[in-house]
């Protein structure tokens, strides 16, 4: 099983040269960095995790900024996006963004998506919450179209383009990994009709239970097993070892954000965690 880290990058927290160097040193595979482009000040979509949004959510920087500056000063660090707002980017232009930062990074993109929560958020950037999967489908199958063709074109409900030209092609092929967030009633069938991968939320899903059910999905669809990531992990070694027996390929420690002393501890501390747990 191996081990990442997740943090909102902030302006008030270590920056994200100086933490993917400290997220590399210290063994772990993966950088995760969440985004919201924005907060709706009238706050009326509850945040799933409580009653207080944290500040992050509206200091977070750009994740594909922040990791341009994260690709260029590691080597191996993987660098995922967790979540991208996919309903909140225009298709073509995340397409050049997603392979621009797999380009400079030599392949090192996870492209973990989901179509959010804040439905004010969404509607402030045109999407309709009630058609935000439906959205996020068309998006992502256009972007596929653009990473995978010399001339690409997409005709859909919600993405409609004619024969287009867009370079760099990912370094991945046939694309980074997709990996798709969530854990409601049809997110294993998105994750098994156009995803790579599955990443819920540790704790608001019965993850456990459902890993088989999306092995046996996988397996009826003609597709090979996905690999599940656990978001925002448990550090006891208890869960982590039900977790290694259930078959997570990957657990992801969420971290918040922290000036640079603070959050070197706190890796430490993560990284004991991982290595009692084998990782």
């Amino acid at each position: 099983m191996k081990f990442g880290i997740a943090m909102f990058p902030t302006d008030y927290a270590i920056g994200p040269a100086e933490l993917a160097v400290a997220v590399e040193e210290r063994g772990f595979d993966s950088l995760w960095f969440p985004e919201h482009t924005h907060i709706p000040a009238s706050r009326l979509s509850p945040w799933p995790g409580g009653s207080e949004l944290p500040k992050e959510y509206y200091h977070t920087l750009d994740p594909f900024v922040a990791f341009g500056a994260a690709a260029a000063v590691t080597t191996k660090l993987l660098l995922g996006t967790g979540i991208c707002l996919v309903i909140e980017r225009d298709p073509i232009t995340l397409a050049k963004e997603v392979a621009s930062l797999d380009l400079i990074s030599d392949g090192r993109v996870l492209f973990g998506i989901g179509g959010g929560w804040n439905k004010e958020e969404m509607k402030n950037h045109g999407t309709d919450p009630a058609q935000r999967w439906k959205v996020l489908r068309e998006r992502i199958a256009a972007m596929k179209a653009i990473w995978a063709n010399d001339e690409a074109e997409y005709h859909g409900d919600f993405v409609d383009f004619d024969p287009i030209w867009s370079w760099p092609k990912p370094v991945q092929t046939p694309h980074p990994p997709i990996y798709v967030g969530g854990g409601g009633a049809n997110t294993l069938n998105r994750v098994v009709e156009y995803g790579d991968g599955w990443m819920p939320i540790y704790g608001r899903y019965d993850v456990v239970g459902r890993i088989k059910e999306l092995n046996e999905l996988a397996a009826e669809r003609g597709r090979d097993r996905l690999p599940v990531s656990i978001f925002f992990g448990p550090t006891r070694d208890d869960r982590l070892r039900e977790l290694r027996d259930a078959g997570v390929d990957r657990v992801i420690f969420n971290m918040p954000p922290l000036a640079s002393d603070k959050a070197f501890d706190r890796l430490d501390q993560f990284a004991e965690v991982a290595h009692k747990a084998g990782g």
